[in-house]
């Protein structure tokens, strides 16, 4: 079995959107610090390009999350795998995630960093699958809403593969 990837949004279309993300981001902490919090591995990518056009201060963390063990399916279960290295208390804190899907995951962590006592707490994704969500979870910015196809590139990977394209893409399995 091999794959195509066919692009779906371009690294131009991508990289004029973060721009507005960050100007939208920036005003709306009215040049007040924002600590990233960057969930790993695929997070990674979008958080810096996010960061570089913040025009406010800004530290940066990350955390790696998984629902999945070993398996190709959720367990349902969330598992801190590594957590923040600093404390987040009294911060304004603004979680950045590459594709929000079910929910359940990034429901669980904000939860958990609620409970650190943050002085605001927001998400930021680049990509939303909203009919995929089977959780609740409020997504204060978000740089493009897809449908429901496996993507990849721009940190979002297919067995550890495809993360260093500059776009995002879809998937397409040759038999």
């Amino acid at each position: 079995m091999s794959e195509k990837i066919r692009v779906l949004i371009s690294e131009e279309e991508i990289e004029q959107r973060i721009c507005e993300m960050g100007k939208e981001i920036s005003e709306c902490y009215h040049g007040e610090p924002v600590h990233l919090v960057s969930v790993l591995k695929g997070g990674v990518f979008f958080t810096c390009e996010l960061a570089k056009r913040l025009t406010i201060p800004v530290s940066i963390d990350f955390m790696s999350v998984s629902s999945y063990g070993n398996d190709t399916k959720s367990s349902g279960v969330v598992k801190i795998v590594k957590d923040l290295d600093e404390v987040v208390e009294g911060k304004n804190v603004l979680v950045v995630e590459d594709i929000v899907d079910s929910g359940r995951t990034l429901s669980y962590l904000l939860e958990n960093l609620k409970s650190r006592k943050p002085k605001s707490l927001r998400l930021c994704t680049l990509l939303d699958k909203p009919e995929r969500r089977v959780t609740d979870v409020q997504v204060d910015y978000t740089g493009f809403a897809i449908p429901d196809e496996f993507v990849v590139g721009y940190g979002l990977d297919y067995m550890q593969h495809y993360r260093n394209l500059p776009y995002v893409g879809v998937v397409e399995l040759d038999a």
